[in-house]
């Protein structure tokens, strides 16, 4: 399995918790896992920009035919920043390897999965980019989700075609593991019986437990869990409370929340009630995860508020303010400045080219683009189950995470 290193995240700080790597999880036939060094980035702002496809130049009287990749990711609401920086990754492997791979021209639409009402991903709209993607005959590879859930929507569909998704960023176990999540997982996702679906990010049987773990660290012998009832939030939640129960720190309550309540003072009496010495949160940024840390702090909660890598963007920071002095969050990946190697030159060029440093899922779009442009190369054909194969055959792959 490997190591593993966790960010800790404070406000305006981050602390490596234990060395170790990351894997691309590539559940074919049989589980495989490739053990990739890990190397991700710390957020940073990044400007609006609009997002038209990126066409190659090639002139067209070359005769190369066009293979094209997308992306599925909420460009909408408070999620923009974290996935504008993937997209922008993507951009620039596709730019790196000239819009080509092997004798095919590479073009790039980045789609959104997210509604301006919402201000979130919906599945309404993942399922429709999904359908795009499966009725255009000239795209190969989707990469996405940002959200674990979106991925329960999208999978189903696209797998019908064989058509491969690569994640820069889910991390439910269900999606891939069996026994991690519902009864009928993974297999409910994949209904002609082969696996579309890959990711260059580890799962949250392990974070959620690191994140427990780290709680007893932080001398918790208490914990009450708040989680915003998605598939992802819900999930790693469950994993924080069987660990933290096998480690001996105590659960004195639960909640559920709705992601777009207007206050969270209900929750924040029950915490100041029952005196947790920590809060873990799971969920994402996008429902409301600052404001329940607000209402916490607001309430009188003065302990650790732990939360995983769903809250590992400056949105959080900037929105949480104050509040999130003492808060944690878990995520598999080491901060920018501590780069080396390819890793420290993509963060550079980014930089350059965009004027602010990759957030924290950028470098793992970038890999991911890499993983599809060498794919689409190794298969040699316009075939999306022959690119689907390629993809799950990589193996020692010589990307910047190692």
């Amino acid at each position: 399995m490997g190591y593993y290193q966790w960010v800790v995240q404070e406000r305006r700080k981050v602390r490596s918790l234990a060395s170790g790597g990351c894997y691309v999880d590539k559940i074919a036939p049989k589980s495989r896992r490739t053990l990739l060094k890990t190397a991700t980035a710390v957020a940073g702002a990044v400007a609006g920009t609009s997002l038209p496809t990126l066409a190659s130049a090639a002139p067209a009287a070359q005769g190369a035919e066009v293979i094209k990749i997308v992306s599925s990711l909420p460009l909408t609401g408070p999620s923009y920043g974290q996935s504008i920086s993937v997209v922008n990754a993507i951009r620039m492997a596709i730019e790196e390897a000239g819009r080509k791979s092997g004798n095919y021209i590479i073009e790039y639409e980045a789609l959104d999965d997210a509604t301006a009402a919402a201000a979130k991903w919906m599945a309404e709209k993942e399922a429709e980019n999904a359908n795009k993607a499966l009725n255009d005959p000239d795209t190969m590879v989707y990469i996405g989700t940002m959200n674990s859930g979106a991925a329960k929507v999208s999978i189903p569909i696209l797998n019908q075609a064989n058509l491969v998704m690569i994640s820069p960023a889910n991390t439910y176990p269900g999606l891939t593991k069996p026994g991690k999540g519902e009864a009928n997982e993974p297999d409910v996702y994949y209904p002609s019986g082969s696996r579309n679906y890959t990711r260059v990010v580890p799962a949250d049987d392990l974070q959620g437990a690191v994140g427990a773990n780290w709680a007893k660290k932080l001398g918790a012998k208490t914990a009450y869990v708040i989680d915003d009832t998605e598939l992802y939030g819900k999930g790693i939640a469950d994993v924080f409370v069987a660990t933290a129960e096998k480690i001996g720190i105590k659960l004195v309550g639960r909640s559920g929340i709705d992601g777009k309540a207007s206050d969270y003072r209900a929750v924040a009496t029950n915490v100041r009630a029952l005196k947790p010495d920590a809060v873990y949160f799971g969920g994402i940024t996008d429902n409301n995860a600052a404001k329940v840390l607000k209402d916490l702090r607001d309430g009188g909660f003065e302990g650790s508020f732990i939360g995983p890598d769903g809250i590992f963007d400056t949105t959080f920071l900037k929105t949480a303010g104050d509040a999130a002095e003492g808060a944690y969050c878990t995520f598999g990946g080491v901060a920018v400045s501590s780069y080396e190697g390819s890793a420290k030159e993509f963060a550079d060029n980014y930089k350059a080219a965009y004027h602010a440093d990759p957030e924290a899922y950028a470098i793992y779009g970038y890999e991911a683009a890499k993983v599809a442009l060498a794919a689409i190369a190794a298969a040699g054909v316009k075939d999306r189950a022959k690119i689907r194969d390629a993809v799950f055959a990589t193996k020692d792959f010589k990307g910047i995470l190692g």
